[in-house]
C-alpha cells in the first residue's frame, strides 16, 4: 500500500502514513492534500484522488524528538544500501568495533555490509584485515532522516523535505549508492 507524507500545519514534516489513514484526515476535514499521487480511491458513490503529501488543518505540538532511532531501514538508507567495505549490495549489519569486543551498537559503530564482507571480518577490526570504511560512519541529523529512514521515499515528497535537510540526506544516500 502505498505511503503519505504528513506536514503540521507550518509545513514541518511529521512522519508518514499508509494512504487509508491520510485519505480517512482528508474525508474528515482535519488535513488538506497538497500534492496528488495519480491514483484515485473508489467507493460506491465516490472517487477521490489518492494524496501523497497532506498538511493538517490544526498545529500540532510535538514533543521534544531526540535522535533518529537506530534501526535497520534508517542504516541502509544512511549507506545507500551498500556495504561500507567493499561497495556491493548490502544485505546485513555490522558493527566496526564488535560487540565481543566492546563495541555499542550505535550509528558511529553500525554499517550495512555485504553477506561476504560481514562473514570474512566476523569478529575481528578493521586493523587486523588492513581494512578501511568508504566513510566515516555517523548519525543522521535533520527532521528529513525521520521521514528517509522509514524507507518510504517519493519524488513528490522532496519540495516539502528540503528546508529540513532533504538535499544533504538524498545527496549523502546518492552518493554513497553511485
Amino acid at each position: 500500500m502505498p505511503h503519505v507524507l504528513v506536514l503540521n500545519a507550518s509545513y514541518e514534516p511529521l512522519g508518514v502514513v499508509p494512504l487509508r489513514r491520510a485519505l480517512v484526515l482528508v474525508l474528515e476535514n482535519k488535513a488538506v492534500s497538497l500534492e496528488e499521487s495519480g491514483a484515485y480511491m473508489h467507493s460506491a458513490t465516490v472517487t477521490v484522488p489518492a494524496p501523497s503529501v497532506v498538511r493538517l488543518k490544526r498545529f500540532v505540538r510535538v514533543p521534544y524528538r531526540g535522535p533518529v532511532p537506530l534501526t535497520r531501514r534508517a542504516l541502509f538508507a544512511r549507506d545507500g544500501g551498500r556495504c561500507m567495505y567493499c561497495g556491493g549490495v548490502a544485505t546485513s549489519v555490522d558493527h566496526v568495533i564488535p560487540r565481543s569486543r566492546g563495541g555499542k551498537h550505535v550509528w558511529d559503530n553500525v554499517v550495512a555490509s555485504c553477506r561476504r564482507c560481514n562473514h570474512v571480518k566476523a569478529d575481528r577490526h578493521l586493523v587486523e584485515l588492513g581494512w578501511r570504511l568508504r566513510h566515516k560512519p555517523a548519525p543522521p541529523t535533520g527532521l528529513a532522516w525521520r521521514i528517509i529512514g522509514t524507507g518510504h521515499r517519493d519524488p513528490r515528497w522532496l519540495p516539502y523535505l528540503q528546508p529540513y535537510g532533504a538535499d544533504d540526506a538524498m545527496a549523502r544516500i546518492d552518493g554513497i549508492s553511485a
